[in-house]
């Protein structure tokens, strides 16, 4: 029974799992990314490795690899390397793999998922990845292949997959940075919050409604219209906005030529696509549980490197 630490490496955090016989046993935040430096990366995965060996009773030589993915793999992180190109799958990602020694970390050996590009002629065929390829192995397995992937959160991604289980092109929106930064940094910060977050489907339709008809930018300002004009409440107020800053991504699922949606990801954001899916497309909507998701990344980089 093979035992696997996996790096899930983002740009302001970073997270070790302890990957046992295909199930991930425990995790441990570090709280550093790759915009903290290399430095600082190096020992925050230092003490963090060393930390998750000792609580489980293991030493180095009980672990098989050290398998990592993400912005980790960017300038800013532990090893920089180009993106592979489409189509994308298991055995496509499992060749570009690169192996390295950190001997002032560990000496366990390292495997580096790279992230994923598109390429073309044009600014709409040009986009990147760095993760949400790991994450998506992890949630085929148990999914139908040939499906449009939503994976929601800083930076949403929505990925189109074959039949054979390969990315064939993708889409980038910075839906969950967009949200928080409207919500925590404009005059609209004292009608929504991330407290008052419960889900309110009516006012989510409205929000959604209001971005097709006048534009997201208008509907933004509604927000505040309805705390002081008609008292809604915090909650409401959320899910009017949810649902206007979520109408690019509807709109781009609607116009996609797959007709099973599969989506994972952050559950706010999981929760509102499904419902407006459901709402206002004719797609098969598959929304993933909270365990399908947890764990994703761990299992699917996991995945890659036994394939």
């Amino acid at each position: 029974m093979a035992t696997y630490i996996t790096v899930d490496g983002g740009t302001t955090n970073t997270r070790l799992y302890l990957v046992r016989g295909g199930n991930a046993v425990c995790s441990k935040n570090l709280g550093v990314g790759a915009r903290n430096g290399e430095d600082a990366l190096k020992n925050a995965l230092k003490s963090g490795i060393s930390e998750l060996l000792s609580e489980n009773s293991l030493c180095e030589n009980d672990i098989e690899r050290i398998i990592s993915s993400g912005m980790i793999t960017s300038e800013y992180g532990l090893c920089n390397l180009p993106h592979a190109s489409l189509p994308a799958g298991m055995r496509e990602l499992r060749e570009a793999m690169h192996e390295t020694l950190f001997p002032d970390i560990c000496d366990i050996p390292w495997c580096f998922i790279r992230g994923v590009r598109s390429s073309g002629d044009s600014l709409e065929d040009c986009d990147v990845m760095r993760g949400e390829e790991t994450e998506l192995m992890g949630l085929i397995k148990g999914s139908p292949s040939d499906a449009l992937y939503i994976l929601p959160g800083s930076h949403s991604k929505h990925i189109s997959v074959d039949k054979d289980g390969k990315i064939i092109g993708f889409a980038t929106m910075m839906t969950g940075e967009f949200f928080a930064a409207v919500m925590q940094n404009t005059i609209l910060r004292d009608a929504a919050d991330f407290e008052h977050n419960t889900i309110i489907e009516q006012k989510l339709f409205e929000g959604y409604e209001y971005a097709c008809s006048h534009g997201v930018n208008e509907a933004l300002f509604k927000t505040r219209i309805l705390k002081n004009i008609f008292g809604a409440t915090k909650e409401e107020c959320y899910s009017f906005l949810l649902g206007a800053v979520l109408c690019d991504e509807i709109c781009s699922v609607l116009k996609s030529e797959k007709q099973t949606v599969i989506i994972g990801g952050q559950k706010q954001f999981r929760l509102a696509l499904s419902s407006l899916l459901r709402r206002y497309g004719e797609k098969q909507v598959v929304t993933l549980s909270d365990e399908a998701v947890a764990n994703s990344t761990a299992l699917g980089a996991v995945s890659v490197f036994e394939t």
